[in-house]
């Protein structure tokens, strides 16, 4: 695939100059990508020449996890906000601010009317012990119409809800070689008709977990993976964002079929992912052409072009071309 790194008009402005992105991405049947404005709290629609389109407000913290469902000219877009956005503290360093309450699961159509919005699950664990911080929403339409949420940053859970946001059932992650360690993001993979199937990114854990659609464990796919992020399906590939600077191709079997941008020094960088100046303050680092800083969410268009966003102070929006 070919590296594009320009691809966004410069009057597109995506991103304040001191925010630190952390979104995902998504693109319509017909090929605009739609993003999140890390610290504020709009949406942002793209085309593929990267010209600015659309914008529309929400009341969201991050547009963290991002899944466009439905048909063509009424697709949905569901957000996962985990409520956590990103500020300096007094010595000017840049960290994590967590919400007073629990993180959201929201719908959207595409002229940013609010559609939906399930409640937060009623599990004992959300009482008090843990807030609720999902990270990934998946929506099963061609299926039994179940939601699929990745509680990533909270109780570290992937939970099936029916379409009201009724509790259904929980993976844990034991059901496998291991609890969760941050399972941040998850998807639905219906390539196999006859049996669909759940992919779980268990970040903290390096591992990539596969579970049908009742829950039970199937394996785990790949090795070598570092701190799997996110996923998108291209045609019958699976693309996988490796925040640890790198994006992996598997084929339908599940068999890596190219490494792209990995940058085995990135995260031994002072600050990363980010950048430290020589106070100690976190500024926007300097990525290496070709390279990955970061990958955190990405998606695919109808070329086969894969879009990545990088988790990082002042936004990177790579493309991989189709070649």
């Amino acid at each position: 695939m070919r590296w594009d790194e320009g691809w966004v008009a410069a009057e597109a402005g995506l991103y304040p100059e001191d925010a630190w992105a952390h979104h995902d991405l998504a693109v319509t049947a017909d090929g605009r990508i739609v993003g999140f404005r890390s610290g504020a709290d709009s949406f942002w629609v793209l085309d593929r020449e990267g010209r600015f389109l659309a914008e529309w407000a929400s009341d969201l913290g991050e547009g963290h996890g991002l899944t466009l469902v439905g048909p063509a000219g009424a697709e949905e877009l569901w957000v996962a906000d985990p409520g956590v956005t990103f500020a300096r503290d007094p010595a000017g360093v840049q960290d994590a601010v967590f919400s007073a309450g629990h993180g959201r699961i929201v719908a959207f159509d595409l002229d940013g009317e609010r559609i939906a919005e399930l409640p937060t699950p009623a599990l004992p664990v959300y009482d008090g012990a843990k807030a609720y911080r999902p990270t990934m929403v998946e929506v099963d339409r061609d299926g039994d119409g179940a939601v699929w949420v990745a509680d990533g940053y909270g109780g570290e859970l992937v939970h099936k809800l029916s379409p009201a946001g009724e509790h259904l059932l929980t993976l844990s992650g034991e059901e496998g070689a291991g609890r969760f360690d941050t399972p941040h993001g998850i998807l639905l993979d219906r390539r196999r008709a006859n049996a669909p199937r759940l992919y779980v990114a268990d970040r903290g854990n390096h591992r990539v977990v596969v579970y049908d659609l009742d829950g039970n464990f199937l394996g785990a796919v790949g090795e070598g993976w570092r701190s799997p992020s996110g996923f998108a399906l291209r045609g019958e590939q699976l693309v996988v964002a490796e925040l640890e600077a790198r994006v992996t191709i598997l084929d339908h079997e599940d068999r890596v079929v190219e490494r792209i941008g990995g940058d085995e020094e990135a995260m031994s960088r002072p600050g990363w992912p980010n950048a430290l100046d020589a106070e100690g303050r976190t500024i926007a680092p300097n990525p290496r052409p070709g390279l990955f800083n970061s990958p955190h969410g990405l998606a695919v268009d109808p070329a086969g072009d894969v879009y990545v966003a990088e988790w990082v102070l002042g936004g990177r929006l790579v493309r991989l071309r189709r070649d």
